[in-house]
């Protein structure tokens, strides 16, 4: 385990920043629903460390203010933080979180996933496997890769409801 003992953070609320009309527009099945970072924030925040019983917006390796979103050109940029620079688990959470974007948004995204500058020591190296669609690809072909991902996934759809 790289580091035994993280620092955990308390969680925001379940729907921090959704109005009314927001919640209004998601239920409109013929309405195009524009995407923000909030929402992309809240798709991602329950995903499981891999190391630890903790999640990702619990050790603060995704945080709000890391995710930026262009609807009209369909862009989604994460920026993750590992919790120390020698992580060696930053290519299997940066795999779960574009493996959750890609199973809930619209397929009309194009998905950036990458290191916040300056947080891991190999951040281009992983950088790079995480944004080739052929090394994603290959990744989850993987079983035993696959299974991980799926684990560091499970229950993030029951906190979608």
């Amino acid at each position: 385990m790289d580091n035994a003992n993280p620092t955990v953070y308390a969680a925001a609320s379940e729907q921090a920043g959704r109005s009314a009309e927001d919640l209004a527009m998601e239920a409109d099945p013929n309405a195009r629903d524009p995407i923000d970072s909030l929402e992309v924030f809240d798709l991602i925040r329950h995903i499981k460390d891999p190391e630890h019983p903790h999640t990702l917006e619990q050790l603060r390796v995704a945080q709000l203010q890391l995710i930026s979103v262009d609807d009209s050109r369909s862009r989604v940029f994460v920026h993750f933080s590992p919790t120390i620079p020698h992580c060696s688990m930053a290519t299997l959470i940066g795999l779960s979180i574009r493996v959750k974007l890609l199973r809930t948004l619209p397929t009309r995204f194009k998905i950036d996933v990458n290191i916040t500058p300056g947080t891991h020591a190999s951040e281009a190296a992983v950088n790079k496997q995480l944004n080739d669609k052929e090394r994603v690809a290959a990744a989850l072909e993987n079983e035993n890769l696959l299974s991980v991902v799926n684990k560091c996934l499970a229950g993030v759809d029951q906190h979608e409801q």
